[in-house]
């Protein structure tokens, strides 16, 4: 009894603490293929940035792409900026500081991706830079079950992504860039609003997209197929080709029935 109680504690703790998820300081960029992203979220019971990131992390590590979770943005600096391919903001930061705009413009203008998903643009309302790179400003909103459509489908983030149904926020937005390629489209009778976009700045990528208030979102396949692609696309062909190889070589898990796997709550399949 007492190593399978050990053993339960020790699923329960696997299973509140996502292994592809780690503090900013023991993150380490390296040339394995391996994507290293660094996620800025919030402490906030609006837009619960730690609830939902697991969501989307526990698919994708297991293909080889690793987030790194903190709500400092402090964390953007250039020494720690450093460490990532790409950088994803979900949060609601009012206020960024002159030192941490120019750490985040020159890691995207040097090459590297940034992800602003749906409230990372209402964020760092004190500067214009911010709202530029992201593309456009969060104005107002209302909810909504709705699928969007799809408007450019040859773009490399649309190859491998559907439409789908879910729960959100209506986001309607201002201050949209000039230089936005509009991927998806919200429509609402003759009001097209533009939903997803990518953008260069520099030799970086942008991808944002309006989706994502909670887990209704978050939890849809559809979603999480939407910000992998984006992800892939904004790192870059470099890194991306040196992530296929990375996934490649990944072992795949192969499951097999065997005696003796406990069952104790009568699972339809039995666990293998």
């Amino acid at each position: 009894m007492k190593v399978l109680a050990h053993h339960f504690l020790f699923l329960i703790v696997s299973l509140l603490i996502p292994q592809s998820c780690t503090s900013p300081s023991s993150a380490l960029r390296d040339d394995s293929g391996k994507l290293e992203i660094l996620f800025l979220g919030h402490d906030s019971q609006h837009h619960n940035s730690a609830m939902l990131l697991p969501l989307l992390a526990s698919g994708l590590s297991k293909e080889g792409i690793s987030f790194t979770y903190t709500d400092k943005p402090d964390d953007l600096n250039t020494e720690n900026l450093d460490k990532y391919d790409a950088l994803v903001i979900y949060a609601n930061h009012e206020q960024i500081t002159p030192s941490q705009e120019k750490a985040l413009l020159d890691f995207v203008e040097k090459g590297r991706g940034f992800i602003p998903l749906h409230c990372a643009s209402f964020c760092f309302q004190n500067s214009p830079k911010y709202i530029d790179l992201v593309g456009g400003q969060f104005k107002s909103h209302k909810t909504d079950t709705f699928s969007t459509m799809i408007v450019n489908k040859e773009h490399p983030v649309m190859k491998n992504v559907k439409e789908f149904m879910t729960w959100d926020e209506t986001y309607v937005h201002d201050k949209l860039a000039a230089d936005i390629e509009v991927l998806m489209e919200r429509v609402e009778g003759d009001h097209h609003e533009p939903w997803t976009w990518v953008k260069s700045f520099g030799k970086g990528r942008v991808f944002y997209t309006a989706y994502g208030h909670d887990e209704k979102t978050w939890s849809q396949p559809g979603f999480q197929q939407l910000v992998k692609e984006g992800i892939l696309w904004a790192v870059g062909d470099q890194a991306k080709t040196k992530w296929e190889k990375f996934r490649n070589e990944i072992p795949q898990l192969v499951y097999r029935d065997a005696p003796g796997i406990p069952n104790y709550e009568k699972r339809d399949p039995a666990p293998r």
